[in-house]
């Protein structure tokens, strides 16, 4: 077991707290940002590796017959493994959005194809539930079970808002836990079933969880109704049999009192350990444990925990992730400034010994505290992802160098005339955005400038098709002295039409008579 200090993050800024990282194929991909600060990046997912020691991203696209995936944090995931020719497969339910409204939607991501450049499109699909459709939760999770050859996906946990009926202003963003049902759902059709079992009688989140075959164990967990985490460990079975599906579940003995913990695999594929998270609100949990799942049930032990530092001692938060291959990496605040990438400490634990350096082949499960709710230290997420040797030295990746600096274009400055947009005030208005405004080129004058979005009254979709189209873009304050530089269009006079001569046009015959004649043929008719 060790302990190494990891050197900082390349753009850090772009990682933010909630986000999710999953490892299909062997690559390693991070969603739920808004995208680059200059650049298009519409889908917010990102490929990660370590390059000398640096953690990388690169922004990654969607085939085109993928739905959109929104930047989701603290959903629940679940990896599917490939069966016969399938592809590897992950399950992603519910989360928060920038602008915290809850999701309870359903997403499959999977591998839709691979250049010669190593470039990796992804396909993401969005599976249609239908029956007791589970409500908008986050913090809960899902399991993947087998059971008399079939697949099922099991849900259970998390917290919601208040219910419509009883919100009011001064509780509007106050969240409960979710009512304790279990929820079953058929991959294939999509159907869903809640099942109420009565040795569950408190909602709970943030709990960890593990499944073997037709078995999900669920340790630990904070319930928000008496602000507590109970030693809790019980068992569920499922039976999918013909007709309705079976769901038992059995309480057991020596659980543990944890939250926001980090389950890595160590060894054979049901051995595991559990470090880190929260025993109290202000206590951080400094054991670690052993799970063995077997045909007997669930083992769990004590075993030695790293040799922690003044920095992780000492402070109040802390945040991580499981890496696969008994790795562990940590992030601890600096002291005296904000819960955000750049300003962390990351440590990397090994609980196996190796020979090959361990921030060159290592991949890895983070999770982030949740500092927005009801509890100030109460949740966090687990997070994958890994690299291959072989992928370490890919050359094709985003370099730094080639956007300007952010600090001098900058977020909140006054784009326009009627600019409203202030640090101190603003909150997210597209759902692509975090902690910053979403902003667009104006094409004007030589060098042009940044405007912001929302202050030119742009809808998403409108902002959505300008970044994916190569056209120009010109502000509200530009747009009439760029029609008042085109060549106005010529006037011609309107083309008069003679008038056209009919042919064979009877007219009638005129005589031309003397007064005197006239005066003849009077005098002969009368």
């Amino acid at each position: 077991m060790s302990l190494h200090l990891v050197s900082s993050v390349s753009n850090a800024n772009l990682i933010h707290s909630g986000f999710s990282l999953l490892r299909i194929d062997g690559d390693v991909f991070l969603f739920g940002q808004k995208g680059w600060p200059k650049r298009s990046c519409p889908t917010g997912v990102f490929n990660v590796h370590f390059k000398n020691g640096e953690l990388k991203l690169r922004p990654i696209s969607f085939s085109n017959g993928s739905c959109y995936l929104p930047p989701l944090r603290y959903p629940a995931i679940t990896r599917m493994g490939p069966e016969s020719s399938e592809k590897e497969k992950y399950l992603i339910h519910g989360g928060r959005t920038p602008n915290n409204e809850l999701s309870s939607r359903l997403y499959i991501i999977s591998q839709d194809s691979r250049g010669c450049n190593k470039k990796v499109i992804l396909q993401c699909i969005e599976k249609e539930l239908v029956g007791e459709v589970p409500e908008s939760r986050y913090g809960h999770t899902v399991n993947i079970v087998h059971s008399h050859g079939k697949t099922a996906c099991l849900l259970f946990g998390g917290r919601s808002y208040v219910p419509s009926g009883q919100r009011t202003t001064e509780n509007w963003n106050s969240v409960v836990d979710c009512p304790p049902l279990v929820f079953l759902i058929d991959l294939e059709f999509g159907c869903c079933t809640s099942y109420n079992l009565p040795q569950l009688t408190d909602g709970q989140s943030f709990h960890v969880s593990l499944s073997r075959k037709d078995c999900v164990y669920v340790l630990g967990g904070h319930t928000l109704a008496s602000d507590s985490r109970p030693p809790r460990l019980f068992k569920l079975r499922v039976e999918l049999l013909l007709g309705r599906p079976v769901i038992s579940c059995e309480v057991l003995t020596g659980g543990i009192s944890l939250s926001s913990a980090i389950v890595t695999q160590v060894g054979p594929e049901s051995e595991f350990v559990i470090m880190g998270g929260y025993e109290s609100d202000n206590k951080k949990r400094l054991e670690c444990n052993t799970v063995i799942l077997d045909e007997s049930g669930i083992h769990l032990t004590s075993r030695e925990s790293p040799d922690w530092t003044s920095e992780i001692r000492q402070s109040k938060t802390w945040f991580g992730g499981s890496m696969e291959e008994g790795s562990v990496i940590l992030g601890v605040p600096a002291e005296g400034r904000q819960l955000l990438s750049e300003s962390n400490y990351f440590y990397l634990v090994k609980f196996r010994q190796e020979e090959e350096d361990p921030l060159q082949n290592c991949s890895q499960e983070s999770t982030d505290q949740e500092q927005e709710d009801t509890a100030q230290l109460e949740d966090s997420e687990e997070l994958y992802f890994s690299r291959e040797p072989h992928e370490i030295e890919d050359d094709d990746t985003y370099n730094e160098d080639d956007e300007e600096d952010e600090s001098q274009a900058g977020y909140w400055i006054k784009c326009c005339l009627g600019c409203e947009i202030d640090v101190n005030t603003w909150v997210p208005y597209y759902s692509t955005e975090l902690n910053k405004p979403a902003m667009i080129f104006c094409s004007s004058g030589e060098g042009g400038h940044w405007v912001h979005a929302q202050c030119m009254d742009l809808s998403e979709t409108v902002l959505v098709r300008l970044s994916q189209e190569n056209t120009k873009y010109f502000c509200v304050d530009h747009v009439d002295i760029v029609k008042g530089l085109q060549t106005p269009p010529q006037k011609l006079p309107p083309l008069k039409s003679p008038l056209m001569k009919m042919k064979n046009r009877k007219v009638p015959i005129k005589m031309k008579m003397t007064p005197t004649k006239k005066s003849f043929l009077r005098r002969l008719f009368d």
